[in-house]
């Protein structure tokens, strides 16, 4: 007798075509965050030809899909829809039919494989014990307001409430096939920051008339590395990157002001606390100390923490191990940051990642690299598993 499990990937690899086709298509019509407009048209015209009850426009482009099943628990399935400013440099013969703008991170698969899950649920209705909602949100990449929150601001988590959330992730750090997920933090909270470093310009040799704001921006960035090594926690996983430094204009005039921009990651709240209090201190005091004038700005209301329950990824781990042909291993934390940590700070779930790793297909760049691309062979996998997530919870 075929297993729920063996049945599922069977049920997935019927419409992986669908699945591979509908990735394809918004792989070739990328959209940036909070302009996911053909997308969440293509996503809505899917869920109502399956079926599900929809409601479109959810904090502009959002979108969510509801089945009701039996009087069970309600899940929470996620897939984020934007892309990125990126030039894609691949010679796929979907790639990309807009300059600048690619599907880099995988967010395409996402929105295929939920609904891949969506079709194989739809058709099994009687298997869902309660009520399972689709939700497709945007602007994941946009790193502070992003897509989650204003998607639960109006009412996702809500009518009925959402007992467990879950989302998946692909990625080409793993094998193809294999899922990866972990207790309790998993990804980073992303601190963006910006130092506006104000001197006083002149000329290039004579730079004791000036008060120079790219000498005082190098002191900066060199001090800046001592939270890591001497103010923080050597326990606590920690990453500060200043990643951009923009000022003057002539290799002989001494601006009067220096731009720098970076990240900040970690993994602890105590730990964010005392470094950025110790980042505003170094920097004030460098640029005193110079005579210059400063401004330190930090993003508003960054991504938090994403917590995956112990208890709820514990059986995550176990159910997904029981899919044919696919390993579920424990990984270290990410210092990347995911606004699907909104939803978990709301239901417990588990946030994991789907290995797309598949070097004779040519599959090993990274997300956010020009030149990423995914094993499709590996969707039926992530569809057929959100959909066994979807049965074994709402039947809790």
């Amino acid at each position: 007798m075929q297993s729920l499990e063996e049945e599922l990937i069977r049920e997935a690899s019927k419409i992986e075509e669908k699945i591979v086709s509908i990735r394809r298509r918004i792989h070739e019509n990328p959209e940036l965050s909070y302009r996911e407009f053909e997308t969440s048209r293509l996503v809505e015209m899917e869920l109502r030809n399956i079926g599900l009850e929809v409601k479109a426009g959810i904090a502009g482009t959002g979108v969510m899909g509801m089945l009701r099943g039996g009087k069970g628990k309600v899940v929470l399935l996620r897939a984020d829809m934007d892309a990125l400013p990126v030039k894609e440099q691949t010679d796929l013969p979907f790639k990309s039919k807009k300059e600048g703008v690619m599907h880099a991170c995988g967010h395409d698969t996402h929105v295929a494989m939920l609904l891949g899950a969506a079709m194989i649920l739809a058709k099994h209705k009687e298997k869902v014990k309660g009520t399972v909602k689709f939700v497709f949100q945007p602007a994941e990449e946009d790193g502070g307001r992003g897509g989650a929150k204003p998607m639960i601001e109006e009412g996702v988590m809500e009518d009925p409430k959402v007992d467990y959330a879950f989302a998946l992730h692909i990625t080409n750090e793993f094998e193809s096939g294999t899922f990866a997920t972990r207790k309790g933090a998993i990804m980073a909270i992303p601190d963006s920051f910006k130092i506006v470093v104000k001197g006083r310009g002149g000329h290039g040799s004579a730079p004791h008339e000036t008060v120079d704001p790219i000498f005082i921006s190098a002191q900066i960035i060199n001090s800046l590395q001592g939270i890591t090594s001497r103010i923080v926690n050597q326990t606590k996983p920690f990453v500060l990157s200043v990643c951009s430094i923009h000022a003057g204009s002539k290799d002989n005039i001494i601006p009067d002001e220096a731009v720098m921009e970076g990240t900040i990651r970690n993994l602890d709240y105590e730990t964010r606390k005392i470094a950025l209090e110790s980042f505003k201190r170094i920097v004030s005091s460098i640029c005193e100390a110079y005579n210059a004038k400063c401004e330190v700005i930090f993003k508003e209301d960054p991504y938090p923490i994403t917590y995956n329950s112990p208890d709820v990824t514990g059986e995550v781990m176990e159910i997904l191990s029981r899919l044919p042909n696919v390993k579920v291993i424990e990984t270290e934390p990410i210092m990347g940051a995911e606004d699907f940590s909104r939803f978990l700070e709301r239901a417990p779930g588990t946030f994991l990642f789907l290995g797309s790793r598949n070097e004779k297909k040519g599959c090993i760049y990274p997300n956010h690299s020009s030149r990423f691309t995914v094993d499709e062979d590996v969707l039926k996998y992530g569809a057929a598993a959100l959909a066994l997530l979807a049965i074994y919870f709402t039947g809790k």
